[in-house]
């Protein structure tokens, strides 16, 4: 096991692999957005980079978009990657095909989303990217599907948990981080987040990467997923599910049963964490024995919060091509 816990040789390396553009103004958002029905969603997504290269999947997290890998993605595809970033149910042009179907944010429901779009664009294999939501997924396929995925990058580590795990107190502190998951399970804040994402979502933005002065611009472009007519009712089962005060789809009972044995991961994986997460996350220590195979970590320096394929491009990117060596 390899742990690395300076940043200063991966900036150094990040910047002879991709150069001064780092440094350039931010590109506008994606724009080409494809539609495919995949599972019970019509997926939104970006497809970028040659067709008949390795495919990589970013998943994004909640409350963000796929505009965090606006800066990821070209770094990539210059070094022949095929890239798909999808909007997550429940964000941007993503839609359920049953107009009847649970809103359901269970974190079994997210990561068969990932395998349903894999089915769909007819890709056996990819490696996986993401962080909050997208990392959680993403460890989930990796451990649950391991001949889909050729390796894994997942920001703060081992996500899988469960309902038993989640009833469980925490000391008064951690609990305090997760005051937003308290207010979605009132009826006061379901109806205050279907009122309020917009400023709700850049509050937790500030929080969760107090270092990271995003403008306007870019939080309105990511902002704009969130007016998704599903988003609220996906969010907040995301939340209650995990207190226990929504069951959960009885079709993904069985995933969600091995999930709460928290199982190991196999496949190549680097995690990586910002030095300025202020989003409850897990300490690497406390994770590193779940990844069974070729693993690496990464600390993240120089102020990088939650999202780090938006504030550390050149890192994320480079932690994306270096999986596949390891």
């Amino acid at each position: 096991m390899k742990t690395t816990q300076a940043f200063a040789a991966t900036a150094l390396a990040a910047a002879t692999l991709f150069g001064a553009a780092a440094h350039a103004a931010a590109p506008a958002g994606f724009t080409n957005i494809k539609q495919i029905n995949a599972g019970e969603l019509n997926v939104g997504y970006v497809d970028a980079g040659p067709a008949n290269g390795p495919v990589v999947i970013l998943l994004h997290g909640w409350p963000y978009d796929i505009n965090s890998y606006v800066d990821v993605v070209p770094k990539l595809t210059a070094q022949g990657y095929r890239v798909i970033v999808p909007h997550l149910r429940g964000f941007g042009t993503t839609r359920f095909l049953d107009p009847k179907a649970v809103r359901n944010g269970e974190p079994a429901a997210l990561a068969t989303d990932v395998i349903a779009l894999m089915d769909a664009l007819k890709i056996d294999k990819a490696t996986l990217a993401g962080y909050d939501w997208g990392a959680r997924s993403a460890d989930i396929v990796a451990a649950l599907w391991p001949e889909r995925v050729k390796g894994l990058v997942s920001v703060s580590g081992y996500l899988i948990g469960s309902q038993e795990q989640g009833k469980q107190p925490l000391p008064p502190a951690a609990e305090l981080q997760w005051w937003y998951q308290y207010y979605f399970a009132t009826e006061r804040g379901r109806v205050g987040y279907e009122k309020n994402h917009h400023d709700f979502a850049k509050l937790i933005w500030k929080l969760a990467s107090p270092q990271w002065k995003f403008s306007d611009d870019t939080y309105e472009r990511s902002a704009a997923a969130l007016e998704n007519p599903d988003h609220a009712a996906v969010t907040v089962y995301n939340y209650r599910w995990r207190l226990g005060l929504e069951p959960g789809e009885a079709k993904y009972a069985a995933l969600e049963a091995k999930l709460a044995t928290f199982p190991g991961i196999s496949v190549p994986t680097i995690t990586l964490e910002g030095d300025a997460n202020g989003a409850p996350h897990p300490e690497p220590a406390s994770y590193a024995k779940r990844f069974t195979g070729k693993y690496k970590h990464e600390l993240l320096g120089g102020g990088i919060g939650h999202n780090p394929p938006q504030e550390a491009p050149d890192a994320f990117a480079k932690a994306v091509i270096e999986v596949g060596q390891l």
